[in-house]
């Protein structure tokens, strides 16, 4: 029997933008924060978030209808809740909040991305430097309000994959961990509880320090992990039994990724470790749909000639190029993986 063919698939991807754009407005307005106290009737919600009653059921009704709403009643009765999903993740007031991502997403890349044709066409980014502007760093680096909410949406971004990895690699047997471009030293922060033994240091640039500081000393934790500055491409990288870089490695281009790998390699020990979490593309780059993805947002960020993401091949010849013995890919959360290589 032939399989009738419809163009449902290809038209509810063509719009796939409507009910993203729905979710990133509902975590900018503060949405679900505001509903961490309780559920609130249609105009009582509107009101708090600041928008127009008349259209807004339209709205909340969209993210009942998403999942991401619960709501009692219907039309001028209608009450609306968060769903357990939401309550935990969308609270700003909860330490489990991931939205720091699509806050940065709304902020940022929902709009350059308008610009992906551009970019396949010529290979120029297109963020903010594309009419002249400073680049993705320069931008964020100078400005630390813009800065702290990139590093927070990464941390949010990385936050499950990090237990993750806590959970599956045994660190037991090391004594001292490096987390290179360590942000807001969220990774250092969540090893610190399961890991007594480990010296943490969190390495990044000097702008990211006080940052960093914040976050580690309102944990609790400033005895455990230190905070060290440099450049990782001009400085030495200090020696560790761990080092990890966590979305780092696709961020440069193919001489930036091997420079990084072979410093790596030069700052562990025998029997020492370079972890890189990213989206690590399948070998046959037929099934990570979203570390393809990820691929050309770094070409929407900096050009053809810029960061790319990478398969568990390449990264293994460009380790075993570098000294590595061996390496081994293991699965963290969704499309997310632990690039490992053993010295």
């Amino acid at each position: 029997m032939t399989q009738r063919l419809t163009s449902a698939r290809i038209l509810e991807t063509a719009t796939a933008f409507w009910p993203a754009k729905v979710l990133l407005s509902a975590v900018e307005l503060g949405l679900f924060t505001e509903l961490a106290a309780g559920s609130l009737a249609n105009a009582e919600l509107a009101a708090a978030l600041g928008i127009r009653a008349d259209r807004s059921a339209d709205f909340f009704d969209a993210l009942v209808a998403m999942g991401f709403l619960e709501r009692e009643g219907v039309g001028v009765t209608a009450v609306y809740g968060n769903t357990p999903e939401t309550a935990l993740f969308l609270d700003k007031g909860k330490p489990s909040y991931v939205g720091g991502m699509p806050e940065m997403l709304n902020a940022r890349l929902f709009g350059f991305w308008n610009g992906l044709s551009e970019a396949l066409r010529t290979g120029e980014p297109q963020n903010e430097c594309r009419n002249g502007g400073p680049s993705v760093f320069e931008s964020l680096y100078a400005d630390e309000a813009r800065l702290e909410q990139f590093l927070s949406a990464m941390a949010s971004l990385q936050s499950g994959n990090f237990v993750a990895l806590a959970n599956r690699f045994d660190f037991s047997g090391f004594r001292t961990l490096l987390d290179v471009g360590g942000a807001n030293g969220k990774l250092c922060r969540v090893l610190a509880a399961g890991y007594p033994q480990l010296s943490l240091v969190s390495f990044d640039l000097p702008r990211v320090a006080p940052i960093a500081r914040r976050e580690i000393a309102n944990a609790g934790l400033v005895s455990r992990i230190e905070v060290m500055s440099g450049d990782f491409f001009v400085d030495a990288i200090p020696s560790a039994d761990v080092i990890v870089m966590g979305n780092i490695l696709h961020d440069w281009n193919l001489q930036g990724k091997r420079q990084l790998i072979q410093k790596a390699y030069a700052a562990l020990p025998a029997g020492g470790v370079l972890i890189a979490i990213e989206n690590v593309i399948d070998d046959e780059r037929r099934q990570n749909a979203f570390g393809l993805l990820m691929s050309l947002n770094m070409l929407i960020e900096f050009g053809a000639d810029g960061g790319f993401d990478y398969t568990g091949a390449q990264y293994d010849a460009w380790c075993r190029e570098a000294g590595f013995t061996r390496t081994e890919i293991m699965p963290l959360t969704g499309p997310t993986s632990a690039a490992v290589a053993y010295k």
